[in-house]
């Protein structure tokens, strides 16, 4: 019983309690391996700011139960669009962030790489939602819902930057994208693709 209180504690600290993606203190941490690995091997890595473009209407309208059910269904659109070695995490509220590991050594490559994932987070989270509400003695309602996402990307090597550099690099590309009309990625700096 010990142990298995421990382990809970573990995930709480280090998972969303909602869509059980990784936190903020967890991404931080896989942050500074990938960086790491990357001064090792020499490769790429890119970190992606996501941000919900439609999400605050549904959770005025239908309500926040309706609300959560979006995110953890856009959580797990997330996951199916990465490889195993990246880390998606939910940064707070419908914000999140994505970090991309082991992308080649060759700047243009690896940007290019992080734009297809980023175009196939940006199709996958487009997708209608059909999100099956639930209140006791009454029948289930059905609430379909479209959603939009922007998406700002900083493509990174080695430790050329802080970890609140980078996650403030790819937050202000999200910026950029919402700015741009939504619904789009966009890069920061010069790694643009």
């Amino acid at each position: 019983e010990h142990k298995a209180a421990e382990d809970q504690i573990k995930h709480l600290a280090f998972f969303d309690a909602l869509t059980g993606l990784p936190n903020r203190r967890l991404l931080l941490d896989r942050l500074q391996q990938a960086q790491a690995a990357s001064a090792r091997k020499g490769k790429f890595a890119a970190l992606m700011f996501l941000d919900l473009d439609n999400f605050k209407p549904l959770n005025d309208t239908h309500g926040h139960e309706v609300g959560d059910l979006l995110l953890v269904e856009a959580a797990n659109r997330l996951k199916r669009c990465v490889r195993e070695v990246d880390t998606v995490s939910r940064f707070g509220g419908d914000e999140f962030v994505v970090l991309l590991s082991d992308l080649p050594a060759d700047r243009l490559a690896s940007t290019k790489q992080a734009r297809v994932i980023a175009e196939k987070i940006r199709f996958a989270l487009a997708l209608p939602y059909r999100l099956t509400r639930t209140h006791e003695g009454q029948a289930a309602t059905l609430v379909e819902h479209h959603c939009t996402v922007s998406i700002g990307v900083t493509v990174f090597v080695n430790q050329e930057a802080s970890h609140d550099d980078l996650l403030k690099w790819a937050d202000m590309a999200m910026y950029e994208a919402k700015q741009a009309g939504r619904d789009t990625v966009c890069f920061h700096g010069s790694s643009a693709g």
